[in-house]
């Protein structure tokens, strides 16, 4: 029988008992620490610490490299980690980084089946980001979610495609992205079995075309008798956000 481990994620930032007192408290198999993409010489000295701390207490850390003032790569991050651990139990830590990073965090939590929570220490330090910004630990509470509906498996494989088939000569049309498709054997055309071209155009706009566009991801433009499809700025936040589908 498989087991299931208790993996929490934290990004960090500032903090040290928000981070140890909770994965502490619940036994903790492994800890993903999303640190920050800058110079090693900006991060402050009690990280190795705090990590040595917690190998002593017996958990796997684990560290991931990400901006922690993008909303978006947080959420990416953090989506893919849930991802590689569905059958495992998993909570993230929205209190140990930086107001953005909570963001991301907690959307990503919305996306999946994760569970946000927030640290309450005893108090806060002084605000100098050479020291830590608060210590000690009295307890966290679930944040509330709401479940938002994530792009699926097909329509970020089509951004995917969008991304690397735009170029400043060529502008994929409504038709490359059913050729795409078909060969690609995504189920909203494949699991259809549609008879002819109209039927094809009525999957592409029912399940890719519209949702992307009414979401704000996708930008379509008509040129003379063809539609071209675009990534808007948001669609390639969310493609990276959720390139882990594919």
């Amino acid at each position: 029988m498989q087991s299931i481990d208790e993996v929490h994620i934290a990004p960090l930032g500032f903090e040290y008992d928000r981070i140890l007192g909770p994965v502490k408290q619940h036994g903790v198999d492994i800890l993903y620490l999303l640190e920050h993409d800058g110079p090693a010489s900006e991060r402050p000295d009690y990280h190795e610490a705090l990590k040595e701390e917690l190998e002593a207490e017996g958990i796997e850390v684990r560290s991931r490299t990400v901006d922690l003032m993008d909303i978006y790569d947080v959420l990416g991050i953090v989506t893919t980690l849930v991802s590689e651990h569905e059958d495992d139990i998993v909570r993230v830590n929205v209190a140990s980084g930086s107001k953005l990073s909570a963001v991301g965090a907690a959307i990503a939590c919305m996306a999946t089946d994760a569970t946000a929570y927030y640290v309450h220490p005893e108090g806060y330090a002084h605000a100098d980001r050479d020291e830590r910004q608060s210590y000690g630990y009295v307890g966290e509470e679930v944040v509330p979610t709401y479940p938002i509906e994530s792009p699926t498996h097909d329509q970020v494989s089509v951004m995917n495609y969008l991304e690397e088939a735009n170029t400043d000569v060529y502008t994929p049309k409504k038709k490359d992205l059913i050729g795409y498709s078909e060969d690609e054997g995504l189920s909203y055309i494949a699991d259809s079995n549609p008879a002819n071209d109209k039927a094809k155009f009525a999957l592409l706009n029912a399940n890719i075309v519209d949702p992307l566009e009414r979401d704000g991801y996708i930008e379509v433009r008509k040129v003379g008798r063809q539609k071209q499809v675009t990534l808007t700025e948001t669609g390639h936040d969310v493609l990276h956000a959720f390139r882990h589908k594919l």
